[in-house]
């Protein structure tokens, strides 16, 4: 699974998050991080401006935004996939 963490740079919170997502790779999930930086686009920027840190499932194009702690992660992680 691929996981996109919508951040920016010198964000805390964002840290915080990729901290808990590799917490979650330490406990033996198995996905990627890919993270992405919003400055770099107006339109993610107007997206998640507010929002982040902010994690996608890239397939399943769900969302979970700021503020979650690793109960919460754990459980969007096991979230199955939307229906098309």
């Amino acid at each position: 699974m691929k996981i996109i963490l919508y951040t920016t740079l010198g964000c805390h919170l964002c840290e915080q998050a990729l901290g808990l997502l590799q917490h979650c790779q330490a406990r033996g999930r198995s996905f990627t991080v890919e993270s992405v930086e919003i400055s770099d686009s107006d339109d993610l920027v107007a997206r998640y401006g507010i929002r982040i840190p902010v994690i996608s499932t890239a397939s399943q194009g769900q969302e979970l935004g700021w503020p979650f702690d690793l109960e919460s992660l754990e459980a969007f992680l096991d979230k199955p996939a939307a229906p098309n």
